[in-house]
Protein backbone atom coordinates (compact mmCIF):
# COMPACT_ATOMS: atom_id res chain seq x y z
CA UNK A 1 0.00 0.00 0.00
CA UNK A 2 0.95 3.37 -0.69
CA UNK A 3 1.51 6.34 1.97
CA UNK A 4 -1.04 8.78 1.67
CA UNK A 5 0.83 12.27 1.16
CA UNK A 6 0.42 14.19 4.42
CA UNK A 7 -0.77 17.87 4.02
CA UNK A 8 1.65 20.68 5.23
CA UNK A 9 0.59 22.30 8.77
CA UNK A 10 3.29 25.71 8.08
CA UNK A 11 4.34 26.84 5.01
CA UNK A 12 7.73 27.10 4.13
CA UNK A 13 7.83 30.65 4.09
CA UNK A 14 6.98 30.88 7.29
CA UNK A 15 9.75 28.18 8.58
CA UNK A 16 12.07 31.05 6.84
CA UNK A 17 10.31 33.61 9.54
CA UNK A 18 10.80 31.54 12.32
CA UNK A 19 14.66 31.07 11.42
CA UNK A 20 15.39 34.71 11.12
CA UNK A 21 13.41 35.22 14.48
CA UNK A 22 15.84 32.43 15.93
CA UNK A 23 18.79 33.77 14.52
CA UNK A 24 18.15 37.45 16.14
CA UNK A 25 17.59 35.44 19.57
CA UNK A 26 20.83 34.22 19.60
CA UNK A 27 22.48 37.41 18.09
CA UNK A 28 20.64 39.09 21.33
CA UNK A 29 19.21 41.46 18.76
CA UNK A 30 15.88 39.64 19.31
CA UNK A 31 13.15 42.49 21.03
CA UNK A 32 9.36 41.47 22.39
CA UNK A 33 6.71 43.60 22.26
CA UNK A 34 5.29 46.57 20.05
CA UNK A 35 7.76 47.93 17.57
CA UNK A 36 11.01 46.91 20.04
CA UNK A 37 9.75 48.74 23.29
CA UNK A 38 10.01 45.87 25.08
CA UNK A 39 12.45 43.71 26.67
CA UNK A 40 15.24 41.08 25.36
CA UNK A 41 13.64 38.04 23.84
CA UNK A 42 14.78 35.43 27.00
CA UNK A 43 13.49 31.89 25.69
CA UNK A 44 13.70 30.03 22.57
CA UNK A 45 9.82 29.68 23.09
CA UNK A 46 9.21 33.03 22.98
CA UNK A 47 11.56 33.42 19.97
CA UNK A 48 9.23 30.93 18.04
CA UNK A 49 6.66 32.36 18.58
CA UNK A 50 7.29 35.81 17.99
CA UNK A 51 8.52 34.07 14.61
CA UNK A 52 5.04 32.36 14.03
CA UNK A 53 2.62 35.60 14.91
CA UNK A 54 4.97 37.97 12.00
CA UNK A 55 4.45 34.95 9.33
CA UNK A 56 0.85 34.87 10.62
CA UNK A 57 0.44 38.67 9.88
CA UNK A 58 2.05 38.32 6.36
CA UNK A 59 -0.60 35.98 5.60
CA UNK A 60 1.04 33.02 5.48
CA UNK A 61 0.23 29.20 6.09
CA UNK A 62 0.42 28.97 10.25
CA UNK A 63 -2.37 27.27 12.18
CA UNK A 64 -4.37 29.22 14.59
CA UNK A 65 -3.40 30.24 17.76
CA UNK A 66 -4.30 27.88 20.72
CA UNK A 67 -5.78 30.20 23.32
CA UNK A 68 -6.36 28.67 26.69
CA UNK A 69 -8.57 29.40 28.93
CA UNK A 70 -7.86 30.32 32.41
CA UNK A 71 -9.30 29.21 34.85
CA UNK A 72 -11.12 31.13 37.61
CA UNK A 73 -11.63 30.00 40.98
CA UNK A 74 -14.97 30.01 42.33
CA UNK A 75 -15.74 31.92 45.74
CA UNK A 76 -17.45 28.78 48.23
CA UNK A 77 -20.05 30.24 50.27
CA UNK A 78 -18.24 29.37 53.85
CA UNK A 79 -21.00 27.77 55.49
CA UNK A 80 -19.93 26.72 59.14
CA UNK A 81 -21.25 24.41 60.28
CA UNK A 82 -21.75 23.27 63.98
CA UNK A 83 -20.87 20.34 64.82
CA UNK A 84 -22.27 18.60 68.17
CA UNK A 85 -20.07 16.05 69.74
Amino acid sequence: MARKAKKRRYSRSSGKDVESEMRRYKKGTAKSGRAGRGGRVKSRKQAIAIGLSKARKKGKKVPKRKTTKKKTSKKRKSSKKKRSR
